[in-house]
Order: structure tokens, then sequence, then C-alpha cells
């Protein structure tokens, strides 16, 4: 009975002095380190605003395969178009054949040019994409050079 006892008293002394040396983070601390605070732009010469475009399935995407072909090469050299200007940083769809189509993330002074950007997209302009645009924040030149 004592063989079994001595072990578990030293293990219940070790969770012991784990549990007191544990010192959790404050989930406060935590977000203020991985969230953006709400600043005005170039505020914090630490972060940079992107602009992250959601592209979704347009209500027009009935078009024979012919022009549905024309106008998806079109939609590739509008993103290298762009992407040779400096203005979309990453272009990629989703894995799946759902409403979510794909992202892009530019490069843009603000929402307005994203917009006005995304619009010359021959697939929006056909209704075969609709987009949705979010401002996105992350730490300068971190993932994008």
């Amino acid at each position: 009975m004592a063989s079994k006892v001595i072990p578990a008293l030293l293990l219940l002394g070790f969770l012991v002095i784990v549990m007191l040396s544990f010192h959790p983070t404050p989930l406060q601390s935590v977000a203020l380190r991985v969230l953006p605070p709400k600043v005005k732009s170039g505020a914090n010469p630490e972060l940079k605003k992107y602009w992250m475009v959601f592209l979704r399935k347009g209500p027009h995407r009935n078009q024979d395969s012919t022009v549905a072909a024309k106008i998806q090469e079109g939609h590739l050299a509008n993103i290298r178009l762009l992407a040779d200007a400096g203005k979309i940083l990453v272009a990629g769809p989703f894995d799946n054949d759902e409403d979510l189509r794909g992202i892009f993330i530019m490069n843009c002074k603000d929402s307005l040019e994203a917009v006005s950007l995304v619009n010359t997209d021959p697939a929006v302009k056909a209704g075969r994409l609709i987009f949705d645009i979010k401002a996105w924040w992350t730490v300068k030149n971190a993932v994008f050079k």
C-alpha cells in the first residue's frame, strides 16, 4: 500500500508546483499584441492596411463554355496586370464549387481605389463574379514584400 502512496504523493506535489508556477497571460493582453488598434491610417508605423477582396459567384453565370472561357482568360490577364502594377499581392481561387470563389489581397490607398480596380475585372463586368471588400491590417511588410 505504501508503495502506491509515495508515487501518488510525488505526482501530486509535481502537479501543485506546475500549477503554482503557471502564470497565464490575460486574454486582453494577448488581444492587444495580435489585433491592430483602432488608429487612424499611418498613426502606427508597424501596421499597414491592405484590402481583402472576397470574390463570390455572380448572378450571370449562364454564358456558354466559349464565352465563359474568354471571360476567365480576361480575368486572369487582369489579375496579372494588377499584380505587375503592385496592386494585387495575392490572388487565388478556393478549392470548392461553393458561393465563395476566391480572394485578392490588394495594396491600395483606400477602398475606393480597390473597388475601382476590381471593377476592371472582366468576370466582374460580366456578372460572373461579385465581390465584398474588407480592410485588413497586418504588420507592415511581414507577409508581402
